[in-house]
């Protein structure tokens, strides 16, 4: 998908190596000798092997290269077994909300008129977020904390354009703690000031017109500046349990392919909307499914480990990491199961023109008078990019629905039955 992230899940070695020496003193390697130890072993690599991971000579884990293609197939396991998981939801409500997706006939490039919508939990728009995401080819978050999530609507046509959704960040990024100069002391003080943005892009036909660069160039909004602080501006931490008066100064966020063409080169007018700093480890545990990940807990819970049952807020945004390194450790893996290999850009987008000054040292106010609007921002980028997209590639008009469907992987044969059986109703009762 065009404009795709979803959330860092992955430290530094770098900025792990305090936390890891605590764990190795909760939690000694050990060699397993059960045969439920033995089991659970043989699933983890033949789950690995089964994604193309090899050993290099030293055990650590390789990837099988880093191209768009493969890491879309290392990500495939965890998609169609999030899609599983959302399977009687998509029964439910999926055919219902079809209706909300744009044919490339319905889009009217020369008309886009995007507007944002905040989406609230137990709500239609809340269902329609929901399905939405499940069409990214690399599954995203649920997010955690401090969360604000919007449609991006194409209010022309009332179809649906995109998605955004912006929550705590994690609390160890080294190439973001460098670029604004934090220490642990700093970090701690000031993270309340940014968010992470762990969804983010354009739905199609409208990423092929380039509308991911369009929704990305939102988070630099007023609109998202002034719900932070309608909704955060005087918030509790979560784990400090301190009293803070908070401004959204930041917002990070990253490409989960790898180098990302939508994101960079962001400007409009002048102004910069994203940077690029850097990459992540290529840490992380997505190549360990919720299913192997139960599994894990359950060994835990049989040692009496305390992490088998800590709970994910007030733990840390970390906490499943933290939990799947604590059991790989226990079962005798190296740590370096966690090294995937796929590394993500990480870019920098300040809402505020003196906000990484304002996050190093704390003080000062914040200097937004480039900040615009959401309506503003999205003119600017029609004219920049989507329009003139249209004009040298119009295949955007081919997309139809069957193609929007094929997105829902493994439950798509469902949903198109229950399409079909609702057209068919339509029909017959237009003729009675």
């Amino acid at each position: 998908m065009s404009g795709l992230t979803c959330r860092l899940n992955a430290k530094s070695p770098d900025s792990e190596q305090g936390e890891n020496r605590k764990m190795k003193k909760s939690s000694r390697a050990v060699v397993s000798t059960t045969p439920r130890e033995a089991n659970l072993k043989r699933k983890l690599r033949a789950h690995l092997q089964s994604l193309g991971f090899t050993k290099s000579e030293d055990g650590a884990l390789q990837v099988p290269g880093n191209d768009k293609g493969i890491i879309r197939t290392l990500h495939r396991a965890q998609r169609e077994e999030r899609l599983r998981a959302n399977h009687e939801f998509i029964s439910l409500k999926g055919e219902k909300l079809m209706r909300f997706f744009a044919l490339g006939k319905e889009v009217n490039p020369e008309r886009i008129s995007p507007i944002l919508e905040r989406v609230s939990a137990g709500t239609l728009h809340g269902d329609l977020f929901r399905l939405a995401s499940l069409t990214w080819s690399v599954p995203v978050s649920n997010g955690f904390g401090r969360r604000l999530r919007y449609l991006v609507w194409d209010e022309n046509n009332r179809k649906l354009m995109g998605l955004i959704a912006i929550g705590d960040p994690v609390f160890n990024l080294s190439v973001r703690d460098k670029l604004i100069g934090w220490n642990t002391h700093d970090r701690s003080a000031r993270l309340v000031n940014l968010m992470d943005a762990y969804v983010l892009g354009a739905l199609p036909p409208y990423n092929a017109l380039l509308g991911g660069k369009l929704i990305a160039c939102l988070l630099r909004s007023r609109d998202l500046y002034d719900d932070f602080a309608n909704a955060y501006g005087s918030t509790t931490g979560i784990i400090s349990q301190e009293e803070k008066k908070a401004r959204l100064l930041a917002i990070t966020t990253s490409s989960s392919m790898g180098r990302s063409s939508v994101y960079n080169r962001l400007k409009l007018a002048g102004i910069q909307y994203l940077k690029s700093i850097g990459y992540t480890g290529g840490w992380g545990h997505f190549h360990i499914p919720d299913r192997l990940f139960a599994e894990l807990r359950d060994y835990l819970r049989n040692i009496d480990h305390t992490y088998a049952d800590q709970h994910r807020f007030g733990q840390g945004p970390n906490w499943r990491l933290r939990t799947t390194r604590v059991a790989l450790s226990a079962l005798g893996f190296k740590e370096d199961m966690l090294r995937h290999g796929i590394q993500r850009e990480v870019f920098f987008c300040q809402l505020a023109a003196n906000a990484a000054k304002i996050l190093q040292t704390g003080k000062g106010q914040p200097d937004l008078r480039s900040l615009l609007s959401a309506k503003e921002i999205a003119e600017l980028a029609l004219d920049r990019w989507m329009i003139p997209r249209s004009k040298r590639r119009p295949g955007y008009r081919d997309w139809v629905s069957s193609d929007l469907v094929g997105l829902f992987g493994n439950q798509a044969r469902m949903l198109r039955t229950q399409i079909k059986k609702a057209e068919m109703a339509k029909r017959g009762i237009a003729g009675a």
